[in-house]
């Protein structure tokens, strides 16, 4: 179960959202998360890929160490041919009790999910800002369209134009 406090949800981060967000200058979309916590390997990573991120204002980082792996991170790790990033995530949410992970990754989110742990990807916060206010509709709708032409995602097409054709459905195409 994820930790909550009053102010909201507490996630984990790897890098692939992270940096997809700020590409789009859409960091603030995690604002209303109580606190997002980012282990020390995808810290170096983001710090590498995107310099200025981690220290977007509207965003409580938390910057974490992880003290070694659990049998059970050890076991997905392998099986998914997990990153030390991706694994320094896993191990964190489950050190300390967030139910929460933030990846792109299709291989950590299958690992997320054999440890019962939630994931969210670049494209559900963005739609998750739409619905919480963070971002109005159409610039949700703009950003999911800047997405090939402003981001490193890899995100097939037809997969990307579906989410466009349901958030327009849900939202109407005049928002």
């Amino acid at each position: 179960m994820a930790k909550t406090d009053a102010a909201g949800l507490l996630v984990v981060a790897d890098a692939g959202p992270l940096i997809h967000l700020d590409e789009l200058d859409a960091l603030d979309v995690l604002s209303d998360y109580a606190q997002v916590h980012v282990p020390q390997a995808v810290w170096r990573e983001v710090e590498h890929h995107r310099p200025g991120a981690l220290t977007h204002p509207s965003v409580c980082w938390v910057r974490a160490e992880v003290t070694g792996y659990s049998a059970r991170v050890n076991a997905v790790g392998t099986l998914y041919t997990l990153h030390r990033g991706e694994q320094e995530a896993l191990t964190l949410c489950l050190q300390a009790a967030i139910g929460t992970l933030l990846t792109d990754d299709t291989a950590a989110r299958l690992a997320a999910n054999s440890l019962h742990l939630t994931t969210h990807g670049t494209l559900g916060l963005l739609l998750r800002a739409g619905r919480v206010g963070a971002r109005t509709p159409a610039q949700v709708l703009a950003l999911l369209q800047d997405i090939p032409k402003r981001t490193t995602l890899h995100v097939r097409p037809s997969l990307l134009a579906e989410v466009i054709r349901q958030a327009v459905e849900v939202w109407g195409a005049a928002h």
